[in-house]
């Protein structure tokens, strides 16, 4: 009996990765994300693009903005995008995680599982973030509506040494998103 195989059977699995886009409200890592996962979705890569604000809602639904909240919902974004991430999927994780050990317990995890993690520190100053404030919540916490903004009136604790660093305020989104998959495809990720 003669086997043939298809060319998908012939090639190897892809190999996923996290990139971790960290920053402060409103510093554009959500729109960088979803124009990176669009590029890398053309070219046929699998992609997931893990949106902060959609993990809270279902993910974690419950938790607050406590350290230790901030910390449970950071290491849970981190597991299920070092799962994505092993079985071969590009994981694209604008998230704010604005703890250091928070970050560095997720690039362990992915470490100790292989797992390529790349962290991009969306660089934008919170006066830049203010005046975008896309979401009001700027807005909201000058008028004493909202306590605990990260860079504001919470602490921020930006990557000492990040793959990427983006200056935002100084490139368009689509620059800084083609910046990023230039770090993909010089790790050979893509």
């Amino acid at each position: 009996m003669r086997m043939t195989t298809t060319p998908r059977a012939v090639t190897s699995r892809a190999q996923g990765a996290t990139v971790w886009l960290t920053g402060l409200p409103s510093a554009g890592k959500t729109t960088i994300a979803r124009l990176l996962g669009d590029r890398l979705k053309a070219e046929g890569h699998r992609v997931e693009v893990l949106d902060g604000d959609e993990i809270r809602r279902f993910l974690s639904a419950g938790l607050g903005f406590s350290r230790e909240d901030r910390n449970t919902n950071v290491q849970r974004i981190g597991l299920v995008s070092e799962v994505l991430a092993r079985n071969g999927v590009l994981c694209v994780v604008p998230v704010i995680a604005p703890y250091a050990d928070s970050r560095e317990a997720v690039r362990l995890r992915h470490a100790k599982s292989g797992t390529p993690y790349i962290e991009v520190h969306v660089a934008t100053p919170v006066e830049v973030c203010s005046e975008r404030d896309v979401k009001g919540l700027y807005a909201r916490q000058a008028a004493g509506e909202l306590t605990g903004l990260t860079g504001v009136d919470d602490p921020y604790e930006a990557p000492v040494d990040p793959a990427l660093v983006l200056a935002t305020q100084r490139q368009t989104a689509p620059e800084s998103a083609d910046a990023v998959y230039a770090v993909l495809a010089e790790r050979g990720l893509v």
